[in-house]
């Protein structure tokens, strides 16, 4: 691409990383005694540190939220349609914060980074962690960074859970809580959709019970299965049929089992194939099992308005009409429990066909409604 970026875009950015050396103790009773967060920063942070804002990343998301790497980049980073000057996050006005969590594999420390108490990688080796330890984990590269509050703390799907979760766990250290696509807790169904895509990679022979690094294997197959898997449920039935309908990769069936004769096939296997080169097998399992474990509720045996009771953020949940992971309903039953704690909320369900990715796709309305909402944020 050309080395003149877009008016709107942040244009280059370079990730930084953090090292903590006081121990961090998490939800399944193992400690990490030390760990590096990799981040990266747009805009300017103001004299009184209040116009911070934190991204926080779904499932295979990344630190590189906006702009380029290199004047080469053929592309921005994964929410780079919300992120930059004039955008619904507009860095003419915000900070914005965007980081890579623990047991992530794009920078910070997580399965495939050296152990220091081994000096070999630590692979399976790795503990659990829940959304509560990753906003602890935040928490503390907010106050490296200076910033006693966000003056909104950002996230779609399993980002969305860690607004939430802020808002619960620090409820003090936010002004805005905008949590879009997500929901309370995971159903049943969602939890044997993760499951099934676990199993895809647990059953590869090249994982190795999670130490394939050490033998010199990825369990390619299973991470593209577990891909193929998830990909299918972030789509809506309507905008599969719209994109590939039953349309032929060639011109006529060959009836042949062992070959891809539909497009949906060559764009699951393409997706697939993609994914398996870059995402770690350990973190994919790690992060599908911090989706099945958060239920802030369960601590207040259920009761979702007394999760809620000592937020005082304002909140702004989102949702989409097609999404069917994380439905519309889910959404309501945040807005209704906030209602009930008497919490300012906003709620809004953008009428949109491409299913749970659409926090993603620029949408008009969608942008229209968050830049809106961030626009009356003071800072």
């Amino acid at each position: 691409m050309s080395s003149v970026f877009p008016t709107d875009s942040v244009g280059l950015v370079s990730p930084e990383v953090v090292h903590f050396d006081q121990p961090l103790q998490l939800t399944c009773g193992r400690t990490l005694d030390e760990y590096h967060l990799i981040y990266e920063t747009y805009g300017q942070l103001n004299a009184t540190a209040s116009n911070a804002v934190l991204i926080c990343h779904a499932l295979s998301g990344t630190h590189h939220a906006a702009g380029y790497h290199h004047v080469d980049d053929r592309k921005p980073g994964w929410w780079d349609t919300c992120i930059g000057p004039g955008k619904p996050i507009d860095t003419n006005k915000f900070f914005v914060v965007s980081l890579n969590n623990l047991g992530g594999c794009h920078g910070s420390t997580g399965p495939n980074t050296i152990n220091p108490k081994t000096g070999k990688v630590y692979g399976a080796q790795f503990p659990v962690v829940t959304v509560e330890d990753w906003v602890c984990s935040q928490a503390r590269l907010a106050d490296h960074l200076g910033i006693q509050q966000w003056a909104a703390v950002v996230g779609g799907s399993l980002g969305g859970m860690q607004a939430l979760q802020w808002s619960i766990s620090y409820p003090e250290r936010l002004r805005h809580c905008i949590s879009i696509a997500a929901a309370p807790r995971l159903s049943a169904q969602n939890i044997a959709f993760n499951e099934v895509a676990r199993q895809a990679i647990l059953k590869d022979p090249d994982f190795h019970e999670g130490n394939f690094t050490e033998v010199g294997t990825i369990p390619k197959r299973g991470l593209m299965l577990a891909r193929m898997v998830g990909h299918i449920t972030y789509l809506s039935d309507g905008s599969m049929g719209e994109k590939f309908g039953r349309e032929l990769k060639a011109e006529r069936l060959n009836y042949d089992i062992n070959n891809v004769e539909f497009q949906v096939e060559s764009y699951l296997r393409y997706q697939g194939e993609r994914f398996s080169n870059s995402f770690d097998a350990n973190t994919y399992l790690l992060m599908t099992k911090a989706l099945d474990y958060f239920d802030p509720a369960a601590q207040y045996d259920g009761d979702l308005s007394a999760t809620f009771a000592r937020a005082q953020a304002n909140f702004f949940i989102i949702s989409f009409t097609t999404d069917w992971r994380f439905s519309p309903a889910r959404s309501k039953e945040i807005v209704d429990a906030l209602m009930d704690a008497k919490k300012n909320v906003t709620y809004l369900d953008i009428d949109a066909p491409q299913g749970h990715d659409a926090f993603l796709i620029p949408i008009p309305r969608y942008l229209q409604a968050f830049g809106g909402y961030m626009n009356r944020i003071s800072v």
